[in-house]
């Protein structure tokens, strides 16, 4: 056990650093033209894993008598099979939005390309299924927003070879200008359309009026995730398994604590997972929990009070999170200090956001904290095998995607961590 845990620490833990990195100016928001389609042609089309072999296909178009249909087949042209799904539509103030389609295609063969097309007609569309084994990547980026910076973050992503891309929050920053939504739909469209993006919300999602929007009806409404097939009541909530992985996607301005929903929905969910079968236990959501940034101090503290416990009990091996405009990551920690069993944090909220950097740390830096800095980015996670995944952070230098902070992580099921907290973990996930 001791030599298992030395050999983590010594993996995970580097001399920390405060990166000094000159960074380049901010850019503009994008001016993305209103597209010309026909109004039964596809927009803002993408994809998200659905259950077990299936994936939902989301578009838009501006005809409200548009088919719901998705045909698709593994060669081009040539579409062997026929799914029907369901639509909805919102109204925003004076904004109404388009017909939004949402169609669950499968049972789908793993690692395999399809070729699909939306509603009859129109573009053909290209995606891949994630594999069933290891390895398995993860592009990974949250708040996006829509700016040059968004834009060279994602020609890197398109650059890597990923299976999933993760979002832990902050989409279009659209912020009630829901017009924002649709160009933002346009943008991520050559990328969200070919791999599953599954995402979570963040604080610029909920776009609430007092007595008129309670919030989050745009996003739920485009942005529809599996929460019904992971046994949630809530979009903003839910679970999936990628090979040997289970992802968490938790939400962080959803109600929280320990007589809240989600904290059942959480309880029921971990207590479910064998990590004899998925080795590896991600977890995602908006706010971060261990912050050396300046910006949004302490915003996390309630969540991390009522459900850190929670996954400290299961063994979570990774936690990302947004929001802070920089790139942050810590040795395995848990209840604020460093610890052998806990989760690696990551603050990865550098997409490219309108709002620009977060450039202020807190000093002297905190020591569960190994590297920081204030550049737009994305990381990459390659889980490798049953134990081993790499982790990598990509700086967006003069549109040069370099690889600015990486570490091997070794999964918590590989060591004696899980079996040190069985009793704990049933102890709590099975109290009342």
């Amino acid at each position: 056990m001791e030599a298992k845990l030395i050999l983590m620490v010594v993996l995970l833990t580097f001399t920390a650093v405060t990166s000094e990195y000159v960074r380049p100016k901010p850019r503009k928001t994008l001016d993305i033209p209103w597209n010309s389609k026909g109004p039964s042609l596809p927009q803002q089309v993408h994809i998200s894993l659905a259950g077990d072999n299936q994936m939902r296909v989301t578009w838009i178009t501006n005809d409200k008598h548009a088919s719901s249909i998705v045909e698709y087949g593994k060669s081009p042209g040539q579409y062997s099979s026929t799914a029907q799904g369901e639509s909805t539509s919102y109204s925003y103030l004076l904004y109404s939005s388009g017909k939004i389609h949402h169609t669950v295609i499968g049972p789908l063969e793993d690692d395999m390309v399809y070729f699909f097309r939306c509603g009859g007609g129109g573009q053909e569309f290209q995606l891949k299924t994630p594999p069933s084994k290891f390895p398995v990547t993860f592009a990974v980026a949250g708040d996006l927003g829509q700016t040059g910076w968004t834009k060279s973050t994602l020609d890197h992503i398109d650059k890597c070879k990923y299976d999933v891309h993760l979002l832990p929050g902050d989409l279009s920053y659209a912020d009630y200008l829901q017009h924002r939504w649709d160009t933002f739909g346009e943008l991520v469209q050559p990328l969200a359309s070919s791999r599953p993006w599954m995402v979570t919300q963040g604080n610029h999602e909920k776009e609430s009026i007092p007595l008129v929007k309670s919030g989050f009806e745009s996003y739920n409404a485009r942005w529809k995730m599996p929460f019904e097939e992971s046994g949630s009541t809530s979009n903003l909530y839910y679970s999936f398994d990628v090979a040997g992985i289970h992802i968490v996607m938790l939400g962080s301005y959803a109600d929280h604590d320990e007589y809240s929903d989600q904290y059942s929905w959480l309880k029921a969910d971990l207590l479910k997972v064998d990590r004899m079968r998925t080795p590896w236990l991600i977890v995602l959501f908006h706010v971060p929990w261990y912050n050396s940034n300046e910006a949004h101090q302490h915003e996390g503290d309630g969540m991390m009070a009522s459900m850190e416990p929670l996954l400290y009990a299961a063994s979570v091996d990774l936690v990302l999170s947004g929001h802070v405009h920089a790139y942050e990551r810590t040795k395995r920690v848990n209840n604020g200090r460093s610890d052998p069993c806990g989760a690696v944090h990551i603050t990865i909220g550098d997409g490219g956001n309108r709002e620009g950097l977060a450039r202020r740390y807190k000093d002297p830096q905190p020591e569960w904290s190994v590297f920081r800095e204030a550049s737009f980015g994305h990381g990459e996670v390659k889980i490798v095998n049953s134990s081993h995944a790499l982790w990598s952070w990509h700086r967006n230098d003069d549109d040069e995607p370099l690889k600015s902070d990486q570490v091997w992580v070794t999964s918590l099921a590989s060591s004696e961590c899980i079996g040190e907290k069985r009793h704990e973990l049933r102890q709590i996930l099975m109290s009342p």
